[in-house]
């Protein structure tokens, strides 16, 4: 995102835009790839509520947040455009506020991978994952990645 210091993201949070809903799809290459046509749409506030209820010490990916509200909400996939998007929206408005903390650090990219759209950048990430006991490595030698290492262990179930 750009410009995050003149969004208003608690306000983004709390928009619906007609969310949530189940749309039907068409598109043969979209089916085959998410393997369904029936794609949920999630607000930005159910991905707030997700992130918050993962503990210290334990991490989630988006995948697993978007397979989650697919299986809760009878449809074959979350779209992952606006998951993505709304789990930026989620760090950032909980960085704008000054209490009701959302713990966004613990919900990383797939594969454990840190997420370089959260306020403060992998940096802040970072540091915020390896207080909690987590190991970051850094992968690759031109195109840069860091992720948590054996992420896997440290996964939060969402019930």
């Amino acid at each position: 995102m750009a410009n995050e210091d003149k969004k208003n993201f608690n306000a983004m949070l709390m928009k619906d835009n007609g969310m949530p809903k189940i749309q039907i799809i068409t598109d043969e290459a979209t089916i085959k790839k998410y393997g369904g046509e029936k794609m949920y749409f999630a607000p930005p506030r159910t991905y707030d509520e997700i992130m918050k209820k993962v503990p210290y010490g334990k991490i989630i990916t988006v995948g697993e947040i978007r397979s989650y509200l697919a299986k809760n909400h009878e449809a074959d996939f979350t779209d992952p455009i606006t998951a993505g998007i709304f789990v930026s929206i989620a760090a950032w408005a909980s960085y704008q506020r000054t209490e009701d903390e959302t713990p966004y650090w613990r919900t990383l990219k797939a594969n454990g991978e840190l997420n370089p759209k959260y306020p403060g950048g992998i940096e802040a990430q970072k540091e915020k994952l390896e207080a909690e006991g987590h190991t970051v490595i850094q992968r690759g030698r031109k195109n840069i990645k860091y992720y948590v290492q054996d992420y896997e262990e440290a996964m939060f179930e969402i019930l």
